[in-house]
């Protein structure tokens, strides 16, 4: 602009400063409607997502709840089989959506991969009903009709709709609700707890609600009202068409990915490898070998971020056997309950409703720990606070196994009786299940105090450009967890020919293999207490250096300044005529 020009546009505005002022009160408008209704559209996205969200967990805890019952009184198969089978579904659903966010990153387009989930997790909770309830007399128009299908065919259609169920569920986790839609980019470390302990918390609600109410009715009441599963996925599915329409997909930055990671690990190690006596003593880490400056491929910031990341691995990896300790919810103990007695003053339990008690300390605790935590982040002691959490945590773990190795000697010690699940009689202990209840109680104690701790250290210490990976990476390894637990079941039986892990618990010695677990679990707690201090470290170290030192991070905050401070200079009527100039 001239000078000329400057000096005309400043006359115009001493002249008629009212014009000026209403000009600006309407900017002013305008942006505050504007603002008004993208507040709106985040609200309405984020109770889409929510609700996406509770479809997913109730449909997904429809089909862990009773399967291994299904599978040894349906499909005939042996205890430790039907463990392992539901082991590894958990372990495959907590591992498909790491693998379709990069299918949605890299290769198929993010639409026609959420169409295609919800079409393949409609599929699979559609045929997991015809697998299990038609396989009886059907009456229709007074002609009777013997619905069959051969034990092969049964176990083909089953693990069918398993996998692609499971491909489903990883589609909806990792495109239409992922932990980074909830917009936790500027939150605080105080936040992101209270946060993750009532994400978790609504969570487990849901589970609690499926639970009492899916496994009463498919074991005892109506077994073919096991179909209100697939209506959910088809409620969920219309959820997600609507937030396609809207575009409230989640779109997130693609300036990382996991393939990223990967090739700086994989450039670090071959440079290392390859020049191994020339570089020795030249760099501090071995990743800076990955650096374009050190012979790699990959740029300052994408190899800071990976170091960072990289910190956290022994962290992960000491949750891989507390995952399996998690597991035992869902195989060891509920094998437990279903040799136990369930009749309860004439009503016969549903044995999926003793998870319950696992979810009952995680619904008291959440409120109580939320107390706590604003008076241990007032102080300097967080990432004391944090780690102490997940020891705690994993030790409760560790005590709940070894109880449940005593509470099975004590189980078999009770005289047998008769018991009726799913119209198949069953020689079960007379012990009552309430027995069992300590360790279910001990494990719900862990996960209040693991689950969200760890989250937190996983997202928070480590660059925002890379909080999804890290995230994806704890992920895996809680994923392979559950497949470490259906390999613990598979060599203890195989093994011990079948005595550590019995198909008829009161020929067997079980209580060895959880006895075995929980040792293992006690040597896992001590070692990672051992390293816990590096992460109260890392916690201070990168609060008061990391954070930010990237360039690419320090220029986006200074853009994100200019912009803001810009929009704040446009829009703000207070200012008059003279100070815009």
């Amino acid at each position: 602009m001239s000078a000329e020009d400057r000096r005309e546009r400043q006359e115009k505005q001493l002249s008629n400063p009212m014009a000026d002022k209403e000009q600006g009160l309407l900017l002013w408008r305008g942006n505050h409607a504007g603002n008004q209704s993208q507040s709106k559209k985040k609200l309405q996205e984020a109770i889409c997502v929510l609700l996406v969200e509770l479809c997913e967990r109730f449909t997904f805890f429809g089909i862990v709840c009773n399967m291994i019952l299904f599978c040894t009184v349906k499909l005939g198969y042996r205890n430790y089989q039907a463990a392992i089978v539901n082991m590894c579904f958990v372990g495959t659903s907590m591992l498909t959506p790491v693998l379709v966010g990069w299918l949605a990153e890299c290769l198929v387009g993010r639409i026609k991969l959420v169409y295609t989930c919800m079409f393949l997790h409609f599929l699979g909770t559609a045929l997991l009903p015809v697998v299990a309830f038609p396989f009886e007399d059907i009456y229709i128009d007074r002609r009777h009709i013997l619905h069959t299908l051969t034990k092969r065919e049964q176990k083909i259609i089953f693990y069918f709709a398993l996998l692609t169920a499971s491909l489903g569920i990883g589609g909806i986790r990792a495109i239409v609700c992922p932990l980074s839609a909830y917009n936790l980019e500027d939150c605080g470390p105080k936040d992101l707890l209270s946060f993750f302990n009532w994400f978790y918390w609504l969570i487990n609600l849901n589970s609690a609600v499926v639970f009492v109410s899916i496994s009463y009715i498919q074991q005892s009441v109506a077994r073919n009202l096991g179909f209100l599963i697939p209506f959910v996925s088809v409620l969920m599915a219309m959820i997600t068409i609507h937030m396609v329409r809207g575009e409230m997909i989640y779109k997130p930055k693609t300036d990382s990915s996991l393939l990223t990671t990967f090739g700086v690990i994989a450039s670090a190690l071959k440079t290392f490898c390859v020049r191994y006596h020339y570089f020795r003593g030249g760099v501090t880490n071995w990743l800076d070998h990955a650096k374009e400056n050190c012979g790699g491929h990959y740029s300052e910031t994408q190899v800071e971020s990976t170091k960072s990341l990289a910190r956290l691995f022994p962290l992960f990896a000491f949750q891989i056997l507390y995952r399996t300790c998690i597991m035992q919810i869902p195989s060891g103990y509920y094998l437990q309950t279903m040799n136990s007695n369930l009749h309860f003053s004439g009503f016969v339990m549903p044995v999926a409703a003793m998870n319950v008690i696992s979810i009952v300390p995680l619904l008291i605790l959440v409120p109580i720990l939320e107390c706590i935590n604003l008076c241990l982040f007032s102080s300097k002691g967080t990432g004391h606070s944090l780690t102490m959490y997940i020891v705690v945590g994993q030790l409760s773990a560790a005590l709940s196994v070894m109880v449940a190795g005593f509470s099975e000697i004590h189980r078999k010690h009770f005289p047998q009786v008769e018991q009726t699940l799913s119209e198949e009689v069953l020689l079960v202990s007379s012990m009552p299940c309430f027995h069992l209840a300590p360790q279910y109680i001990l494990l719900g104690v862990a996960e209040a105090l693991v689950t969200p701790s760890c989250s937190l250290l996983s997202f928070w210490l480590v660059p925002e450009r890379i909080r999804g990976i890290s995230m994806h990476f704890l992920t895996l390894f809680n994923g392979a967890g559950c497949f470490m637990g259906a390999f613990f079941v598979q060599t203890a039986h195989a093994g011990t020919q079948g005595n550590w892990f019995p198909h008829l618990l009161h020929e067997g010695k079980l209580e060895r293999f959880f006895f075995f677990l929980a040792s293992l679990m006690m040597v896992n707690t001590l070692g990672f207490w051992t390293i816990a201090h590096r992460y109260v470290n890392l916690n201070q170290e990168y609060n008061n250096e990391f954070r930010g030192s990237l360039p690419e991070e320090k220029l986006l905050k200074h853009e994100k300044a200019i912009k803001h401070y810009g929009s704040v200079l446009e829009s703000s009527p207070i200012l008059s005529p003279m100070e815009n100039t």
